[in-house]
C-alpha cells in the first residue's frame, strides 16, 4: 500500500531534485540538494549520492535526525503556480543498502514518511499523516 496518491507519484517521478532538511547533534538545521527515488517495495523515499556515507546529512540522520524533504516546482510565473510536496519521517542512514529492484546502491538515507503536506499537486490530498 502506498502512502502516496498516484498523482504525487507521478510528481515525484518528474523531478530530479529535493531538499533535505537536517538537524545537527548541535541543533544546527541543515538543508542540501539532493537526488531522490520512490521505492515501489518499502514504500519509503531512497536517497543516495557520491560520497554518502561521509556527509553531514548522513551523520545527522544516524545520529537520529528527523527530516524533512520538499520536493517543488514552477508551472508559471504568469500566473504564478508553483507545486509542492513535502515529506517528514524518520529516517535511516544505511551504509550498503539496495533499491527497489534489489541491486547494490551503496549508501543512502531511507525516509519512512509520517507526514505530507501536498500543495497544487493532488486536490484530493491536502495535509495527510500516514500510519505506522
Amino acid at each position: 500500500m502506498t502512502v502516496f496518491t498516484e498523482r504525487e507519484l507521478a510528481f515525484l517521478s518528474e523531478q530530479l531534485l529535493g531538499r533535505l532538511a537536517t538537524v545537527q547533534r548541535n541543533g544546527t538545521v541543515q538543508n542540501n540538494p539532493v537526488t531522490f527515488g520512490y521505492n515501489t517495495t518499502l514504500h519509503t523515499i531512497d536517497i543516495d549520492g557520491h560520497g554518502m556515507e561521509t556527509s553531514q546529512k548522513f551523520r545527522n540522520v544516524a545520529a537520529g535526525s528527523s527530516v524533512s524533504l520538499v520536493v517543488d516546482d514552477v508551472l508559471s510565473t504568469k500566473p504564478w503556480s508553483v507545486r509542492c510536496l513535502e515529506i517528514r519521517g524518520s529516517a535511516e542512514a544505511l551504509p550498503e543498502a539496495t533499491n527497489a529492484a534489489g541491486e547494490p546502491t551503496g549508501a543512502l538515507i531511507r525516509i519512512h514518511p509520517r507526514r505530507i503536506l501536498s500543495f497544487n499537486i493532488d486536490p484530493d490530498a491536502g495535509i495527510r499523516s500516514v500510519a505506522g
